[in-house]
């Protein structure tokens, strides 16, 4: 077997369809969190994701077989996805007990820091080099964190700090599964085989937490929360991941990942408009140095070499993931 070589689709423009499409994706993703937050007073957290994911299994199982994915084939990857899993699980139980203490605005912000892990992990693993101007942007990115989890906002308690400091741990993990998926196997599996492990082991770790914690679900849940739980599981974790998944294998994912900066923006207005969150002229100006510091980090740069990715055998009857999404 030759030597992995670069994705083709390193430096392909992003079509029109791929645009509209990572902006629809920034928008689930950013309501996704006051969603959550709009279903605790029906399904506790832990309950909540468990549901979610046991939900989304089968989605992905059945869009996996319609393109030809082998779910139970020998290659490599159960070692790099049992890992995953078990941090995508474990992810998960901080996020959903963070947004119990802290607001859907600040949870949202606080998540998409997982890129500024991302930036130390690939230098420290991936062995990628920064420039100075991503280093600035990682400063950057550090300062806003820092005015926010500090801003003196009166609803702003010990329990709030607790939750924002949750979330950052469930961001930092989002960020090691991402090397795990770069720096192994994982990384040459189908979309739905790679999301697979990961929803599926994390379905007995929110499990357990949900025992630990004394969740119970005391009553029928409202037809909205209801609506909103099928949303989180067919759509986010079982429709959105896989779709990302697959512009990442066709397009750059330095170009797509500028795309995600919109997704806080679009959360913290949303839970501004639903959730009725307050917004101080602080807390906004650490959104924006969030935002831009992570955009410093993730700017494509000619001074700086994509790492070359191999290239996954193509499956037999399975679609290319380019030809789907050009059309």
């Amino acid at each position: 077997m030759s030597a992995p070589q670069a994705l083709p689709s390193a430096g392909r423009p992003l079509s029109a369809g791929a645009i509209a499409l990572m902006l629809m994706l920034c928008l689930t993703w950013g309501f996704n969190q006051i969603a959550v937050k709009l279903v605790l007073p029906d399904v506790p957290p832990m309950l909540q994701a468990m549901i979610r994911s046991m939900g989304a299994l089968p989605v992905l199982f059945l869009v996996g077989t319609l393109r030809g994915v082998k779910f139970f084939e020998r290659d490599g990857t159960w070692k790099p996805g049992v890992v995953a899993g078990l941090m995508f699980g474990i992810e998960f139980v901080l996020i959903y007990q963070g947004i119990r203490f802290t607001s859907a605005s600040r949870a949202v912000v606080f998540l998409y820091t997982a890129p500024f892990f991302v930036a130390l992990g690939s230098y420290q693993i991936l062995g990628e080099r920064l420039t100075g101007t991503q280093w600035l942007g990682l400063g950057v990115s550090f300062a806003g964190v820092a005015l926010a989890i500090g801003v003196p906002q009166p609803n702003v308690d010990s329990y709030v700090l607790l939750g924002d400091l949750m979330i950052v741990g469930g961001a930092g993990l989002w960020a090691a599964t991402t090397l795990v998926a770069k720096s192994t196997r994982l990384g040459l599996a189908a979309p739905e085989k790679a999301l697979g492990y990961q929803v599926a082991i994390s379905v007995p770790i929110l499990g357990l937490a949900a025992w630990l914690f004394g969740e119970t679900i005391t009553h029928t849940p409202s037809p909205l929360s209801l609506g909103l739980m099928a949303f989180q599981a067919v759509w986010v974790v079982g429709t959105t991941f896989t779709l990302w998944f697959a512009l990442v294998k066709a397009y750059s994912a330095s170009k797509l990942s500028a795309f995600t900066f919109i997704t806080p923006l679009f959360g913290v207005v949303g839970s501004y408009f639903i959730m009725h969150d307050s917004l101080s002229l602080t807390f906004g100006a650490a959104a924006v140095l969030v935002i831009a510091g992570l955009f410093l980090v993730n700017r494509p740069s000619a001074a700086v070499q994509e790492l070359p990715l191999p290239v996954p055998q193509a499956r037999k009857g399975a679609p290319e993931p380019e030809a789907a999404l050009d059309s």
